[in-house]
């Protein structure tokens, strides 16, 4: 039968000092690792919401960028849309300066007696071509009357010598034009029923929509918008 040993006091000592030596080792070691998982971890979160806010930095950024691009575009555009309203209607007040300007010099040629004859013939014949009938009346100011009958004469010798047929006009003295027009004629026909408007207004009327594409060309040079002018 074996016999038990009693561990003195010194051997119970030394295995205390051992245990307690290796419970602190193997706690050390467990911290140890308890700590490095908890430091990855807490990189791992910190990197995570890190990323996260930097994306939510990008996307606000982004967001305001794009509102203040949108902003800027729509300054731009309402700035740039007023100085072209500004610069057009610049530009109309120029060409309406223009026609008014000609609309006080329109009675000028009738100064000139010779010369509103020689208008009055041109006005005429184009009437005279354009109604193509026998028998005409023209109406012109009182004042006008001898200038008109020898403006008529010519134009009807130049009507038969251009188209071979003759033309019988003669001033409607019931229809008077107003006497502070500026001159010219209205052609009557159709037995009064068509007329042909030649006076100076009316030509002056006519010019403003046949010669304002052409005007605004030798002012304001061509526009780089417009792609077609037939």
């Amino acid at each position: 039968m074996s016999q038990v040993h009693a561990l003195s006091d010194d051997q119970v000592g030394q295995e205390l000092r051992k245990m307690t030596a290796f419970i602190k080792q193997e706690a050390a070691e467990k911290a140890r690792e308890i700590e490095i998982k908890a430091d990855e971890e807490f990189a791992i979160e910190k990197s995570k919401l890190v990323r996260q806010e930097t994306d939510a930095i990008d996307a606000t950024y982004a967001k305001k960028f794009k509102q203040a691009t949108m902003s800027q575009q729509i300054t731009r555009s309402t700035l740039a849309n007023k100085t072209r309203l500004r610069v057009l209607g610049a530009r109309q007040e120029l060409l309406d300066d223009i026609f008014t300007a000609a609309e006080k010099r329109l009675g000028e040629p009738t100064n000139d007696k010779k010369k509103y004859e020689g208008v009055l013939q041109t006005l005429l014949l184009e009437g005279f071509e354009a109604m193509n009938e026998p028998e005409l009346q023209v109406r012109v100011r009182q004042k006008d009357y001898d200038v008109v009958r020898k403006a008529i004469d010519a134009a009807a010798k130049a009507y038969k010598d251009k188209t071979g047929k003759e033309v019988k006009a003669t001033i409607d003295e019931n229809n008077n034009l107003p006497e502070g027009g500026a001159g010219g004629a209205v052609i009557v026909g159709g037995n009064g029923k068509i007329e042909i408007d030649n006076t100076f207004e009316a030509r002056l009327a006519l010019l403003k929509q046949s010669a304002l594409p052409a005007m605004r060309e030798a002012l304001f040079g061509k526009n780089p918008n417009r792609k077609f002018y037939d």
